[in-house]
Order: C-alpha cells, then structure tokens, then sequence
C-alpha cells in the first residue's frame, strides 16, 4: 500500500477489543454486540458499563455502576464560579476542553491501576453533561439546576439543561442517541485520546485533547453544520435547488458521505427513524427537510459523478438535537457526552495494553518536502548579510 500522504488513512496502528466497523456491510460493533441490537435493547449506561468493562452487567453491578454515576454527577461549585467568568458567547467546546482538563486539579490522577482508572472514568462519563448543562444554564443567566440522581443520565442532561424532567419518549430518543455516539473505534477524537494516553498523561488530559479534535467541523462540528445548513435553507421548496446550486460550485454537502462507511451508516439509519418519530411529536418540519436534503443529494452525486453516497451520522442527529431544543452550539458538546465513554475504554486499553502491546509511544514518520541545500544543510547568514 502507498503510505504517504494518506493521513493514515487504512493503516493498522494498534488492535482493539473494544468497537469494530464493517464499512461494506455497514456495521457497528460495540465489543461484540451490534449497535442496532442494543439500540433496540439496552440504554446509555448499560452500553458505558459494557463499553468499559468488556462485558454486559449483572443487575447489580448496573446498579452499582449507576450509583456511581449518580453521585460522581456533582462539579465542584468553584468551577461554576469560574465559568461566570467567562465571555457568554464563548464557543461551548472551547469552554468543555478547558473545564475537563481543569478536572484533573480537583481530583486525583488515575495512578497506576486499572481499578482506578475506572473510577476516574465514572467521574469523567458523569461530569461532562453537568459541565455542559451548567455553562448552558450561566451563559443565559439562569439558575443552576442540580442532577437529580433518580434520573436516568439521559434524562439528566436534559432536565439539568432545560430545567424541566423529559417525557419518557423524549428522554428514551435521547438515550438511543447517546448510544449511537459511543464509540466508532479510532476516528479522530478516539486516536487523538489515545496518543495522548501513550505518552503517560492522565485521562482528563488525554480526554480534553480528544475534545479539541471533535470540535472540527470535519468531525464532531459536522452536526452543528447540518442544522445551519437547515436554518438557512428554511423551506422544503428551497431543498433540491440549494443542494444543487452547492454541489455545482463543487461544495461538500454536510452529513452526507462518509470515510469507512460504503453504504447506509447503521446510526443514520437509527437516527432517521427518531428524528422521524420526533418530528410527529414536535410538528416541526426539520425531518422532512433533512430527508429531501439526502434524497437530493444522493441523486445529484448519481448523476454528477455516477457514485453513490449515504448519509452520516450528522445528518439527522442535528434535527434531532433541534427538536429536543438543544442549541446548535451545543450539538458538538453533546457528541461529547456521548463519546466521552468511548475515550475513557480506549484510554483504559491504551495504558493497560489490554489488547496486542504495541511500541509505547505513537510515533508517525513524516516525509519532509522542504528546504533542502545539500548535505550539511542551509548556511546560515547574519542580518545585515541576507537580501
């Protein structure tokens, strides 16, 4: 295979036990269970605790896993104080990078067991949605609203954010999304987690550079585009002309197309129907302006390019976060809070080598295209004598 210049693209760089996708067949595995299976079946925490934890829990341990979570949810109140200080219109996934790597001076470092590191997770996974809710809640001038530990973490997000308890269908839609997002082996986020994790640094640390690589509109900020996309598109009408006229001048239409996926990626498939069923509930049109959004585009590459191309998982997570009247800037962040349990497994592996070892620190090679003067390099001249 040709190596350079692909961005690693399709090159093996460590094993792992812990996602797997088939981009032909369009499938998603979380260690072993495919995520359309447990969509159907399971709920956020039930998959974190599998996520983590290489297997699916006993009652108990998913009791006891969930009363970690429950009273690992609390942030401490300075750092609430501290986001008062902030600009109101700061970009939220500036705000959650900084306030996960500040985590790490209110509480231990994971050491050098495993147990610990899982317990540092549990703190991770829990305090990331009560970041975001709280940064949602000072920003607009609100009181805080603390998690209620009856909730489920779906539900707590949203009552924590919006101040009301969601409906069990809301908050069930919810949760299906948070699963969707867990884990989806080492994309950009995941490998930057994991770097970060091989040099020996602690998880908020590893897990605050995996949010600044989700924040890219190319990654994590692709959903936050889709939903701009919609807003000013506007009508249903405007659609098939819109779509047209930006892939005419050659633009990339968000949400549509993906890198390992060759077919329909599994989430969307998912996430269309939910957005489908929300719409219904909402009678908002967003649905319906997100399916001609992939039926247009699908023809239009057909007959542009002769391809074929399938929605992502930001094409309909981006109406669905609408409806739930999450902000569209904080469509990334709640990528995060999903995600984050994926980071955590994969930093916990990282560390542990609980899959094949590897060398201990990822060291990409790059091939250099610059300046060359010879085999004793550039000489070196004085101001006065450079032109």
């Amino acid at each position: 295979m040709e190596t350079k210049n692909i961005g690693l693209r399709g090159i093996e760089v460590a094993d792992t036990r812990i996602s797997n996708i088939d981009g032909e067949k369009g499938k998603l595995i979380y260690r072993g269970y495919d995520i359309l299976d447990l969509t159907k079946n399971s709920t956020f925490e039930e998959t974190s605790y599998l996520l983590l934890y290489d297997k699916l829990p006993t009652k108990q341990e998913l009791d006891e896993f969930k009363t970690k979570l429950a009273e690992a949810r609390f942030i401490p109140k300075q750092m609430q104080k501290n986001m008062g200080n902030w600009r109101k219109d700061a970009d939220p996934m500036d705000m959650l990078q900084a306030f996960v790597a500040a985590l790490a001076g209110y509480y231990d470092e994971e050491f050098s067991t495993k147990e610990a590191s899982y317990d540092r997770a549990i703190n991770l996974v829990a305090k990331v949605p009560t970041i975001i809710a709280s940064w949602q809640r000072i920003r607009n001038g609100l009181d805080l609203v603390e998690p209620d530990p009856n909730l489920s973490h779906a539900a707590n997000f949203l009552y924590m954010m919006l101040g009301e308890r969601p409906d069990p269908e809301v908050e069930k839609i919810f949760d299906v999304c948070l699963i969707l997002h867990a884990d989806h082996t080492f994309n950009a986020s995941t490998f930057t987690a994991r770097q970060v994790a091989s040099t020996r640094a602690h998880m908020y640390s590893a897990s605050s550079a995996a949010i600044g690589a989700l924040s890219g509109e190319l990654h994590g900020g692709a959903n936050t585009e889709v939903m701009k996309m919609l807003l000013e598109i506007a009508d249903i009408a405007k659609v098939e002309p819109w779509i047209k006229e930006q892939m005419g001048k050659g633009e990339r239409i968000m949400g549509m197309g993906h890198a390992v996926y060759k077919t329909y990626d599994p989430r969307a498939q998912v996430l269309k129907e939910l957005s489908r069923k929300l719409a219904k509930k909402t009678k908002e049109p967003w649905f319906d302006m997100t399916e001609k959004v992939e039926t247009t585009t699908i023809a239009e590459m057909k007959a542009q390019k002769g391809k074929d191309i399938y929605p992502n998982v930001d094409l309909y997570s981006a109406s669905i976060y609408y409806m739930l009247k999450i902000p569209v800037d904080l469509n990334t962040p709640i990528f995060a809070i999903s995600r984050v349990v994926g980071w955590a497994a994969h930093i916990i592996e990282e560390k542990f080598a609980e899959a094949a070892p590897k060398p201990a620190l990822y060291r990409p090679k790059a091939v250099y295209v610059g300046k060359y003067c010879g085999p004793q390099g550039c000489e070196y001249k004085t101001l006065d004598l450079r032109k």
